[in-house]
Protein backbone atom coordinates (compact mmCIF):
# COMPACT_ATOMS: atom_id res chain seq x y z
CA UNK A 1 0.00 0.00 0.00
CA UNK A 2 1.77 2.91 -1.21
CA UNK A 3 0.64 6.55 0.50
CA UNK A 4 0.27 9.82 -0.87
CA UNK A 5 2.20 13.49 0.37
CA UNK A 6 -0.59 14.47 2.57
CA UNK A 7 -0.07 11.17 4.63
CA UNK A 8 3.54 11.46 4.31
CA UNK A 9 3.33 14.69 6.02
CA UNK A 10 1.10 13.08 8.55
CA UNK A 11 3.37 10.33 9.69
CA UNK A 12 6.24 13.37 9.48
CA UNK A 13 4.32 15.53 12.07
CA UNK A 14 3.57 12.95 14.41
CA UNK A 15 7.38 11.40 14.40
CA UNK A 16 8.21 15.03 15.42
CA UNK A 17 5.32 15.47 17.51
CA UNK A 18 6.45 12.13 19.66
CA UNK A 19 9.99 13.16 19.86
CA UNK A 20 8.91 16.65 21.36
CA UNK A 21 6.19 15.07 23.60
CA UNK A 22 9.48 12.41 24.81
CA UNK A 23 11.28 15.33 25.25
CA UNK A 24 8.47 16.83 27.75
CA UNK A 25 6.90 14.19 29.42
CA UNK A 26 9.17 11.18 28.94
CA UNK A 27 6.76 9.40 27.35
CA UNK A 28 5.60 8.76 23.44
CA UNK A 29 2.39 10.59 22.02
CA UNK A 30 -0.65 8.72 22.93
CA UNK A 31 -2.48 8.39 19.54
CA UNK A 32 -6.16 8.79 19.42
CA UNK A 33 -6.54 7.35 15.70
CA UNK A 34 -9.83 8.98 15.29
CA UNK A 35 -8.08 11.73 14.22
CA UNK A 36 -5.90 9.99 11.33
CA UNK A 37 -6.86 8.89 8.54
CA UNK A 38 -8.09 5.47 7.52
CA UNK A 39 -4.76 4.39 5.91
CA UNK A 40 -2.55 5.56 9.13
CA UNK A 41 -4.79 2.89 10.86
CA UNK A 42 -3.70 0.34 9.18
CA UNK A 43 -1.26 -1.97 10.67
CA UNK A 44 2.29 -1.68 8.97
CA UNK A 45 5.99 -2.41 10.62
CA UNK A 46 8.14 0.55 10.50
CA UNK A 47 11.32 1.79 10.98
CA UNK A 48 12.48 5.61 12.11
CA UNK A 49 15.89 6.78 11.67
CA UNK A 50 17.20 9.93 12.90
CA UNK A 51 20.28 11.49 11.65
CA UNK A 52 22.25 14.64 13.20
CA UNK A 53 24.77 16.34 11.34
CA UNK A 54 24.94 13.81 9.04
CA UNK A 55 25.98 11.01 11.39
CA UNK A 56 22.91 8.34 12.88
CA UNK A 57 21.62 9.16 15.82
CA UNK A 58 19.29 6.61 16.54
CA UNK A 59 17.10 3.91 14.29
CA UNK A 60 14.73 1.72 16.16
CA UNK A 61 11.71 -0.04 14.60
CA UNK A 62 9.76 -3.33 13.52
CA UNK A 63 9.70 -5.78 11.76
CA UNK A 64 6.84 -7.27 12.20
CA UNK A 65 3.19 -5.38 11.39
CA UNK A 66 1.69 -5.39 14.76
CA UNK A 67 0.13 -1.52 15.70
CA UNK A 68 -1.71 0.49 13.71
CA UNK A 69 0.82 2.63 11.14
CA UNK A 70 0.03 6.41 13.16
CA UNK A 71 0.93 4.18 16.42
CA UNK A 72 3.93 2.25 15.36
CA UNK A 73 5.45 5.83 14.27
CA UNK A 74 4.81 7.73 16.81
CA UNK A 75 6.12 4.63 19.17
CA UNK A 76 9.61 4.14 16.99
CA UNK A 77 10.14 8.30 17.17
CA UNK A 78 10.19 7.73 20.32
CA UNK A 79 12.39 4.74 20.55
CA UNK A 80 14.77 6.23 18.35
CA UNK A 81 15.35 9.19 19.86
CA UNK A 82 15.35 8.18 23.69
CA UNK A 83 15.84 4.37 24.23
CA UNK A 84 18.63 3.23 21.35
CA UNK A 85 21.10 1.36 23.40
CA UNK A 86 24.10 2.56 21.12
CA UNK A 87 23.00 6.51 22.03
CA UNK A 88 22.35 8.97 24.64
CA UNK A 89 18.65 10.22 24.92
CA UNK A 90 18.00 13.06 23.23
CA UNK A 91 18.29 16.29 24.22
CA UNK A 92 16.31 19.28 23.20
CA UNK A 93 19.34 21.44 22.11
CA UNK A 94 19.50 17.88 19.32
CA UNK A 95 15.68 19.02 17.73
CA UNK A 96 17.01 21.77 15.88
CA UNK A 97 19.00 19.90 13.63
CA UNK A 98 17.77 16.17 13.12
CA UNK A 99 16.86 14.49 10.07
CA UNK A 100 13.92 12.09 10.63
CA UNK A 101 13.95 9.00 8.08
CA UNK A 102 10.58 6.74 8.03
CA UNK A 103 10.67 3.43 6.73
CA UNK A 104 7.39 1.69 5.74
CA UNK A 105 8.08 -1.86 5.35
CA UNK A 106 6.63 -4.54 3.02
CA UNK A 107 5.58 -7.78 4.78
CA UNK A 108 9.04 -9.86 4.77
CA UNK A 109 8.94 -13.27 1.94
CA UNK A 110 10.85 -15.73 2.56
CA UNK A 111 14.03 -15.98 0.12
CA UNK A 112 14.97 -20.00 -1.42
CA UNK A 113 18.56 -20.03 -2.00
CA UNK A 114 20.63 -23.39 -2.48
CA UNK A 115 24.32 -21.40 -1.61
CA UNK A 116 26.05 -18.05 -0.30
CA UNK A 117 26.14 -17.79 -4.32
CA UNK A 118 23.05 -18.31 -4.69
CA UNK A 119 21.38 -15.99 -2.66
CA UNK A 120 23.96 -13.17 -3.57
CA UNK A 121 22.75 -13.31 -7.25
CA UNK A 122 19.26 -12.83 -6.02
CA UNK A 123 20.10 -9.99 -3.97
CA UNK A 124 18.46 -6.14 -5.42
CA UNK A 125 21.19 -3.84 -4.48
CA UNK A 126 19.23 -0.87 -3.31
CA UNK A 127 16.00 -2.39 -2.92
CA UNK A 128 16.15 -5.48 -0.88
CA UNK A 129 15.50 -5.12 3.06
CA UNK A 130 16.98 -8.44 4.48
CA UNK A 131 16.11 -9.51 7.41
CA UNK A 132 18.75 -13.26 8.61
CA UNK A 133 18.03 -15.90 11.26
CA UNK A 134 19.75 -18.48 12.25
CA UNK A 135 18.85 -19.86 15.79
CA UNK A 136 18.85 -17.24 18.36
CA UNK A 137 21.03 -14.86 15.87
CA UNK A 138 18.82 -12.16 13.86
CA UNK A 139 19.40 -8.86 12.49
CA UNK A 140 18.53 -6.77 9.62
CA UNK A 141 19.57 -3.94 7.45
CA UNK A 142 17.03 -2.00 5.65
CA UNK A 143 17.20 -0.76 1.92
CA UNK A 144 18.97 2.34 2.87
CA UNK A 145 21.73 0.58 4.29
CA UNK A 146 23.15 -0.19 0.61
CA UNK A 147 24.43 3.24 0.24
CA UNK A 148 27.27 2.44 3.04
CA UNK A 149 27.47 -1.42 2.08
CA UNK A 150 26.68 -1.04 -2.35
CA UNK A 151 27.95 -4.89 -3.15
CA UNK A 152 25.94 -7.68 -2.14
CA UNK A 153 28.91 -9.68 -0.78
CA UNK A 154 29.89 -6.83 1.53
CA UNK A 155 26.32 -6.08 3.08
CA UNK A 156 25.81 -9.47 3.42
CA UNK A 157 28.71 -10.35 5.54
CA UNK A 158 28.10 -6.98 7.98
CA UNK A 159 24.35 -8.36 7.98
CA UNK A 160 26.04 -11.45 9.26
CA UNK A 161 28.08 -9.16 12.28
CA UNK A 162 25.31 -7.72 12.75
CA UNK A 163 23.28 -10.87 13.62
CA UNK A 164 26.29 -11.87 15.63
CA UNK A 165 27.57 -14.36 13.45
CA UNK A 166 31.06 -14.16 11.43
CA UNK A 167 31.09 -12.82 8.18
CA UNK A 168 32.82 -15.89 6.15
CA UNK A 169 29.70 -17.89 7.99
CA UNK A 170 27.42 -20.20 6.10
CA UNK A 171 25.06 -22.75 7.58
CA UNK A 172 21.71 -24.93 5.93
CA UNK A 173 19.67 -23.51 9.10
CA UNK A 174 20.27 -19.91 7.84
CA UNK A 175 17.21 -17.92 6.75
CA UNK A 176 16.86 -15.11 4.86
CA UNK A 177 13.67 -12.97 4.22
CA UNK A 178 13.39 -9.69 2.12
CA UNK A 179 11.07 -6.99 2.41
CA UNK A 180 10.88 -3.24 0.29
CA UNK A 181 10.35 -0.40 2.36
CA UNK A 182 8.35 2.95 1.19
CA UNK A 183 10.60 5.84 2.12
CA UNK A 184 9.42 9.42 4.31
CA UNK A 185 12.35 11.65 4.62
Amino acid sequence: MSLNKEHHRWLTELAISSIQHGLKTGKPLIIDLNEYPAELAEQRATFVTLHRQHQLRGCIGTLDAVRPLAVDIAENAFSAAFRDPRFPPLEAHELSDLDIHLSLLTPAEPMSFTSEQDLLQQLQAGMDGLILTDGFRRGTFLPSVWESLPEPEQFLRHLKQKAGLAPDYWSDTLKVYRYRTEMIA
